[in-house]
């Protein structure tokens, strides 16, 4: 077997296409991850995550003896850190995986390996895990080459967007920005933007607070409007007609590993100084629970108006459209909230991107729609707006969807 020139750590939403783009070049990759069941998944060819074209990649990579996957490292020139970053107490960053998978590989560091971080970060994490190295090997002091590069990439389009997306790349030391750019431009055909470490992990999560801040004005806005008896999908578009204006569209809250996420990394740590970035994820946290409540108002309504319990149907539970994602999902903590409330209620849960789910039965979307007497879109699926809705189900739409 061919030498293994880059060990990947982590092969989840990111790890795993990253492993397989880089093993589609030509490069021999050995992926590395805690889940046995992903290892011997991967290496019969197949995927264990929905996204599109990556199942073709894998067994194209696995046959031609480019992906390995396995539960141990293994000496290797680069190492990349593709692990999660979730969160401990208070929406603390924790940052133990990222330490976990990069004691795993020191043993096997040697003078000039590239180690990059690519999971999410706090500010500092990759100067910490250079001291850490550098405390475990000091006779490696300076002799490695340490970066930091954070993924940008949007769900459904994975793919495409690691080949084509603008990448920054910072390291410890120019030497280190400049081997880690050497890397990428294997197999990255967007631009390379060299910086240091720090600014690069910032970069991440600037990107994703802005993204949250955005989204924040237009639930602010869905949330008036629904005050002031005004359509808020009109409202915007109308808006938006100004050369200068770009709202972006309300929904029931923010989800994913990335946008509901990084903002508390910069939180956490700069308390005092992130209030516009803080009150963002307290409008869109905040929007989720107003859904809740919304779809309790109408369903006493409608046991007024009919004296019985409507049936109703809950439209996705994926944190955006057409995904099977369902990670910090607004539509799944909506769906969780509306069942506290009523444990006996006769409810539809739909998620048309995935087959089954280890809470919620699920039921075909076309079927929920017939049964039922209120109709709530949480998620914009392209099924649901393709449907006709008969007159007189009641619908809550917070996504858009008949807009």
């Amino acid at each position: 077997m061919s030498k293994v020139e880059v060990v990947t750590l982590g092969l989840g939403y990111i790890g795993l296409p990253t492993s397989a783009l880089i093993a589609q070049n030509g490069i021999q990759v050995h992926g590395v991850d805690v889940n046995q069941k992903v290892v011997d998944t991967i290496n019969q060819g197949k995927v264990h995550i929905i996204e599109p074209s990556l199942d073709v990649a894998v067994e194209e990579a696995v046959q031609k003896g480019f992906l390995k996957a396995d539960i141990e490292p293994v000496i290797a020139d680069t190492y990349l850190i593709v692990v999660p970053t979730p969160f401990k107490g208070n929406h603390e960053p924790d940052i133990s995986y990222v330490e976990a998978a990069t004691r795993n590989i020191i043993p096997f560091l040697k003078e000039n390996d590239l180690y990059i971080i690519e999971s999410t970060s706090p500010i500092g994490t990759t100067e910490k895990m250079m001291n850490l190295i550098y405390g475990e090997r000091p006779e490696l002091k300076d002799k490695l080459n340490i970066a930091y590069c954070p993924e940008r990439v949007l769900p459904g389009n994975v793919m495409y967007e690691l080949v084509h997306n603008d990448r920054v790349i910072g390291g410890v030391d120019e030497k280190s920005t400049q081997k880690a750019i050497n890397f990428y431009k294997q197999f990255v055909k967007g631009a390379l933007h060299a910086t240091n470490a720090r600014t690069a992990e910032m970069c991440k999560l600037t990107e994703n607070s802005s993204r949250d801040v955005q989204i924040a004005f237009a639930n602010e806005l869905s949330l008036i409007c629904d005050k002031a008896d005004i359509n808020v999908w009109e409202l915007i578009t109308l808006a938006n007609k100004h050369p200068r204006v770009n709202i972006l569209q309300p929904g029931c809250g923010v989800g994913g590993h990335c946008i509901a996420v990084d903002p508390y990394f910069i939180v956490s740590d700069y308390p005092m100084d992130s209030k516009i970035i803080g009150t963002a994820r307290e409008v869109n946290n905040y929007k989720s629970f107003w859904c809740a409540e919304k779809i309790q108002t109408e369903k006493l309504k409608f046991e007024l108006e009919y004296g019985r319990k409507p049936k109703i149907a809950l439209m996705g539970l994926a944190f955006k459209p057409n995904i099977d994602d369902l990670r910090e999902s607004p539509a799944k903590y909506i769906v969780n909230k509306v069942l506290q409330n009523d444990n006996n209620g006769d409810y539809f849960i739909v998620e048309p991107n995935i087959e089954e789910h280890n809470v919620f039965k699920l039921t075909d979307y076309k079927v929920a729609i017939d049964k039922s007497d209120i109709v709530v879109y949480l998620v914009a699926h392209n099924e649901f707006k393709e449907l006709k809705l008969p007159k007189e189900k009641v619908v809550l739409d917070f996504c858009g969807v008949c807009r």
